[in-house]
């Protein structure tokens, strides 16, 4: 069940999902399986077209084809893992089922998060596809969270200065400060 992005997301926060493969069917088969889930899909044909997409947008999760002229999968996976701004994107490798079946250890061991073959099941890669789009989601509330908090630590330390001045506090000041920080404390409850 796919959960609608909340209100709060702008076009830049939603969950992007990377769908990178050299051969247009396949991206088309891709975007065919994924496009109910109401998420951006970004294209990119080569390993280097998706490492100029990572660091311009962020995204849930990144379907990446092995096999690829030039940089190819695994040197894309690795390069995806190096960068701090991309590291923990989780990767999905999808490969050929005729493919090594050594390409599986060497998926995992540059970094993915799951491994397909391909002819892959579409519900099987939507709901995969799926629990990182959630993730991503709860990640993002969890870092609009920690900047509530720390933006109610800012105002309680300032208002302690106030408290612990010498001259008397301004009542009014003091209770308009207080309920403005129930108010942010109570929104980051209601989200």
């Amino acid at each position: 069940m796919t959960t609608a992005p909340s209100t709060e997301e702008t076009a830049d926060e939603r969950a992007g999902i990377l769908l990178v493969d050299d051969l247009e069917d396949n991206l088309i088969a891709l975007e065919a399986v994924l496009g109910s889930l109401n998420e951006p899909l970004v294209r990119a044909r080569s390993g280097e077209e998706a490492m100029k997409a990572l660091l311009r947008r962020r995204f849930a999760v990144v379907l990446l084809d092995v096999r690829m002229p030039g940089m190819d999968g695994f040197e894309t996976a690795a390069n995806i893992k190096r960068l701090d701004q991309t590291k923990d994107v989780p990767i999905i490798f999808l490969t050929g089922a005729d493919d090594d079946s050594g390409y599986a250890f060497r998926g995992y061991a540059t970094g993915a998060a799951d491994y397909l073959t391909k002819p892959f099941d579409p519900w099987v890669l939507r709901a995969k596809v799926n629990v990182f789009l959630e993730l991503h989601r709860k990640t993002r509330q969890l870092e609009r969270e920690r900047a509530d908090c720390d933006r109610l630590r800012t105002r309680l330390s300032a208002l302690e200065e106030q408290l612990s001045g010498d001259t008397p506090p301004d009542l009014a000041a003091l209770r308009a400060q207080v309920r403005e920080l129930r108010r942010l404390a109570g929104a980051g409850r209601a989200r």
